[in-house]
């Protein structure tokens, strides 16, 4: 019997970094329409929910199709974990809906994921008995061997680096791109995480792995958008920029 599986969107209204930016346009379409998109499409999710503290996201996610549980502003600060607003929306959806299977955390900001990924990343933890799966890609030139820090105002390096100081000699490394929490819910109540001891990955590639934290991100994720448009309809996008 398939696992019922609750997706989670978090949405808070609050950013230091991209001001309003679950709202903001890319490719003319709110940034959090992509998630919301790719739950709904999902043939792996049981019930799809956006939990938000602001009013103006909740009317943009129930638009666009996904149900809606507002937080308290206590759950929404910039120090918030992710623990807690899981925890929440479980205490208030299991009462009506049952007691899930698994739980999977869909943020925003990775808008690139597909309905495929978060489907692939579900049967990657029913089929593996894992306790949580978590999207990655894996890291190239961003290898912590060419990373330094700072001591006394010189460049220290973080850890050595091989002899040969080429990117094919680097172990291979791979970064949460924060596309895809899946995990079993009994971790949630038994681990206290949503990354437990036995985690697999979900390896997803680089174009589709952008996150936005800053404006830079948000003009990436544009042209990204732009581009694989065109690679399905094989036009040639345009770059328009999005701004809100």
């Amino acid at each position: 019997m398939p696992m019922r599986t609750l997706g989670i969107i978090p949405a808070r209204g609050g950013s230091k970094g991209v001001k309003r930016k679950n709202l903001r346009l890319i490719a003319g379409r709110p940034l959090i329409h992509y998630t919301i998109d790719a739950a709904r499409q999902s043939r792996a999710l049981t019930h799809v929910v956006t939990t938000t503290d602001d009013a103006e996201i909740a009317a943009v996610a129930e638009a666009a199709g996904s149900a809606v549980l507002m937080r308290p502003a206590a759950l929404a600060a910039d120090d918030t974990p992710m623990l807690p607003v899981v925890q929440h929306a479980l205490s208030a959806l299991e009462p009506k809906l049952g007691r899930f299977d698994a739980v999977v955390v869909l943020q925003p900001t990775t808008l690139l994921r597909t309905s495929e990924d978060i489907d692939a990343a579900v049967e990657l933890l029913e089929t593996t008995r894992a306790d949580s799966v978590i999207s990655v890609y894996q890291v190239g030139d961003y290898h912590p061997s060419r990373m330094y820090q700072l001591v006394e105002n010189r460049l220290v390096a973080f850890q050595p680096e091989p002899p040969a100081r080429i990117r094919q000699g680097l172990p291979p490394l791979y970064h949460r791109n924060g596309a895809i929490y899946a995990c079993r819910r009994d971790l949630i109540d038994e681990g206290g995480t949503l990354i437990g001891p036995d985690a697999r990955p979900y390896l997803m590639p680089r174009e589709r792995s952008v996150n936005i934290d800053d404006e830079f991100d948000l003009l990436t994720a544009e042209l990204l958008v732009q581009h694989l448009r065109g690679k399905r309809t094989g036009s040639t996008p345009t770059h328009a920029h999005s701004q809100r």
